[in-house]
């Protein structure tokens, strides 16, 4: 799996105008796709409008903006253009009176499975709530597991939902705060792990954190503020040397540097019994070749 770079949602003023958010919206989709995708990906755009016309998030924003930023977290991705649609509409059928017929009939049968694959996903948070998590674990698991075996596309859109959702969390009461975010930690970051999108994991359980526990969450969020520039410095220092050094041996090479996320680092501290200052490996590097001989030679 390639490491990808979660995208940021769109951005957009408390009240936006809707037409210039389509707008820009297919205009930033629209390199490298065929004429058909691009109708396709619109008719979806105006469905969830329609569909979603009345509502509204808890932030006070058209709730339009959050199927376009399940979107733009997909394409990140680099998912395909029923994919796109699919994200737009992932809530219609759920949240209105629209039906998988519609779907089917604006934007073809695929996009239409993907839908009702989502919405069938939706019993998820009902299973969490009203049973242990030891039970929880192996039921949820297979019903992801089911999904993910028809089309693994659909837990992609269900991943990239939760984490705009988790995003704009603050916008709800504390007590709907704290069992999202138990949700998300029991659920949806191990079956981001589980998939290999790291990215998502990472973010995923880092707001959870934030939520369940906010004082710790803070105080190690502190901690790294105060020596970011320093690891900053040292990641883009080790990357310069790695991709000189691989340049010479023929490797061609990705190289991604990054902090670690602030959850593993407490997750280490407990599990260690060690203060933030003994935490030494606070940065993490990825090297990503195309073939396993090239990572072989990128160790040597």
């Amino acid at each position: 799996m390639v490491y990808v770079e979660s995208p940021t949602a769109t951005e957009v003023s408390e009240t936006p105008d809707l037409e210039q958010l389509k707008s820009r919206w297919l205009e930033s989709v629209a390199e490298g796709r065929p004429a058909e995708e691009l109708e396709m990906l619109s008719r979806a755009l105006n469905l969830a409008e329609g569909a979603h016309r009345e509502q509204r998030r808890a932030s006070g924003e058209p709730y339009l903006t959050h199927a376009i930023a399940v979107a733009d977290t997909l394409i990140g991705l680099r998912m395909d253009s029923e994919t796109l649609a699919a994200a737009m509409l992932h809530d219609v059928v759920e949240d209105s009176e629209l039906e998988s017929a519609d779907i089917e009939a604006a934007c073809g049968p695929g996009v239409a499975r993907l839908v009702e694959g989502v919405t069938k996903m939706s019993a998820i948070p009902n299973l969490h709530d009203a049973q242990g998590r030891a039970q929880l674990k192996a039921e949820s698991l297979r019903k992801m597991l089911l999904a993910m075996a028809e089309d693994v596309r659909v837990v992609l859109i269900k991943l990239a939902d939760r984490l705009h959702n988790m995003r704009t969390l603050k916008h709800l009461r504390e007590d709907k705060q704290r069992r999202i975010a138990r949700e998300t930690m029991d659920i949806y970051a191990p079956l981001a792990n589980r998939l290999g999108i790291w990215q998502i994991k990472w973010e995923l359980e880092d707001l959870s954190f934030r939520y369940l526990d906010p004082g710790t969450y803070k105080q190690v969020a502190r901690f790294l503020d105060e020596r970011r520039v320093d690891r900053q410095r040292y990641i883009d220092k080790v990357i310069a040397t790695l991709e000189r050094e691989l340049t010479k041996a023929g490797v061609k090479a990705d190289i991604k540097g990054r902090p670690k996320h602030i959850y593993s680092i407490w997750k280490k501290m407990r599990g260690k019994q060690l203060p933030f200052d003994q935490v030494f490996d606070v940065r993490a590097l990825r090297v990503v070749v195309d073939d396993v001989p090239a990572c072989y030679a990128a160790l040597a």
